[in-house]
């Protein structure tokens, strides 16, 4: 399998390529990763160094992966938290071209806005180029809760709400929806939810929830989803899959005391998930 990987890279620290990357490889995928940034770290701490790339750069080394004849090799596209305007239109153009080349292959977006503790934490025109031009051409996203709420222009809480919100979400194109930090009222206290609904059924899978903020796990979660639902075609296998290797990356960094992903000492969960969680169908 091979995976285009447009997003973000900092040196210390795990958000973007510098978290999706290394899951993957140690899945086995022959990871294609594009820069989008190139920062000293990732932006909550609250000061960071380094060049955001103009979307032309960007352009140009994608130009160069695909003089190599790479694009038609590739299986997915992913993308992640978008910096800027300018990087859509790149996205969109990349994604075009490789599914020329290849038409089997899938696009990923991850459509980073924000969550409901801290709200948008990226410019105002972001969430709405996405909702509006990443991901009508997006065949998979991993929204959270509160961005797929913001996509649909709806606030879902209980499954039911949330169900309905991924068909808002799919009907604008993408055929598979994963949703994230699920936190409807009357689950089992001390767990969060994560809800997969595609072509052929919605699932629900719940794990304990850590008091711990992660900077990168979603992004790690979407680039396992995305290699798993790639490889397999089982939406449920791909969750289960994912929420046992993201739990246990997120457990072991928070045992460890320390603010960034222990992404590397984690990598045998990602090569062999220990499949403790079990998805349940639920339509």
């Amino acid at each position: 399998m091979k995976v285009l990987s447009i997003q973000s890279v900092v040196a210390h620290g795990h958000v973007g390529n510098s978290a999706a990357v290394f899951p993957l490889q140690r899945l086995g995928v022959e990871v294609v990763p594009i820069p989008t940034v190139n920062f000293s770290n990732h932006t909550g701490y609250g000061a960071w160094r380094g060049p955001l790339l103009p979307p032309s750069d960007v352009a140009e080394i994608l130009l160069g992966v695909e003089e190599r004849g790479v694009f038609g090799q590739v299986d997915a596209v992913l993308s992640g938290y978008q910096g800027g305007t300018g990087i859509a239109d790149v996205i969109i153009d990349a994604v075009s071209r490789v599914k020329a080349a290849n038409p089997a292959a899938l696009y990923a977006c991850d459509p980073v806005m924000g969550n409901a503790k801290s709200g948008c934490f990226v410019a105002p025109e972001i969430p709405v180029l996405l909702r509006d031009r990443v991901v009508p051409v997006a065949d998979i996203i991993t929204p959270n809760q509160f961005e797929l709420g913001f996509l649909t222009g709806t606030e879902p809480a209980s499954v039911e709400d949330t169900l309905a919100s991924a068909d808002l979400a799919r009907a604008m194109g993408p055929s598979t929806v994963l949703v994230t930090s699920v936190e409807r009222p009357d689950r089992e206290e001390g767990t969060i939810e994560m809800l997969v609904v595609d072509t052929v059924g919605s699932w629900l899978l719940s794990t304990p929830h850590l008091p711990f903020k992660a900077n990168g796990s979603g992004d790690v979660t979407a680039a396992l989803f995305t290699a798993h639902y790639v490889e397999t075609k089982d939406a449920a296998v791909a969750l289960e899959r994912t929420a046992s290797s993201v739990f246990d990356l997120i457990d072991l960094t928070y045992r460890s005391g320390e603010r960034e992903l222990r992404l590397v000492q984690a990598q045998e969960f990602y090569a062999t998930p220990r499949m403790q969680f079990k998805a349940e169908q639920v339509r």
